[in-house]
């Protein structure tokens, strides 16, 4: 399997990105997470997340910023000039609607709040996404026993996360993954996750010399692509996040050729013309 091009520096931040939120989410009371899994609004692509009520504890979300403030500056300490006024920015009506534009993955919202306040533009959805996911991560685990499938095109039938990650299990079974909410659902070893293609013709395999764990599936009708990484290869199999963040370098070539992490319809295609 080939080397990660992230740097070990940047592994171990997310690392303890990662131990911060499974923490963050022992502090969550469970009773406040309620699913409502309409299964007719989830066959028609609606995310589990966008159907469960969520008492979010504002008052947690504010110390979890705190606290990835803090790990950055500890791991980037010339992080700290730049994250030092995040804390007066934020109040109980900025957090809610933090978590309420980082659930829909509003990044004009993040880039609008980071310019009118002076901050890097990926500081403050950084922040809110990071804090946001012990939330969904917990969401997941009470409506995974009803996670059988995903629509193609909807994304994380949980947190609607595009889908990007796969991995085989094993006799090669493949399980799309979200690095997100880490929810998990099988699907066809040979189907588009973004436009539900399943003729083999059309669906290809990208493969790196020198990483014989890891493939590029990519949809010539949508040009869509997702990671398949045979973790069956692996000593001890890493989380989703640190499986996604350590094929970054599949990203690069699947759009270095053209492929796009979301699929769309080629111009002209009959998918496109909606025949």
């Amino acid at each position: 399997m080939k080397k990660s091009v992230v740097s070990k520096e940047y592994q171990n931040l997310q690392k303890d990105i990662l131990t911060l939120q499974e923490n963050w989410k022992k502090s969550i009371d469970s009773e406040s997470i309620i699913p409502n899994p309409d299964k007719a609004a989830m066959s028609a692509g609606v995310p589990a997340a966008a159907l469960t009520s969520i008492n979010f504890k504002i008052t947690l979300f504010l110390q979890w910023i705190e606290e990835i403030n803090a790990l950055l500056i500890k791991s980037i300490p010339e992080l700290e000039s730049k994250l030092a006024g995040i804390s007066t920015l934020l109040n109980e009506e900025t957090a809610i609607r933090w978590i309420d534009e980082a659930f829909s993955f509003n990044s004009i919202y993040f880039a609008s709040f980071a310019d009118e306040n002076g901050l890097e533009e990926w500081i403050p959805q950084f922040l809110a996404e990071t804090a946001l996911r012990s939330y969904l991560q917990l969401t997941a685990e009470k409506i995974q026993h009803e996670i059988t499938h995903a629509v193609p095109g909807a994304g994380c039938p949980v947190c609607g996360e595009p889908a990007r990650l796969a991995v085989l299990e094993d006799e090669g079974k493949k399980v799309m993954t979200c690095p997100r909410c880490l929810a998990h659902w099988n699907a066809k070893r040979i189907e588009c996750a973004h436009c539900g293609n399943d003729d083999h013709n059309t669906i290809q395999f990208i493969t790196i010399e020198g990483d014989t764990s890891s493939q590029i599936q990519v949809c010539e009708k949508c040009t869509g692509y997702i990671k398949v990484i045979d973790t069956r290869q692996y000593l001890s199999k890493p989380s989703p996040a640190m499986l996604d963040l350590n094929t970054i370098h599949l990203d690069f070539v699947a759009q270095e050729q053209g492929y796009q992490a979301v699929g769309e319809p080629k111009s002209g295609s009959a998918l496109s013309r909606g025949l």
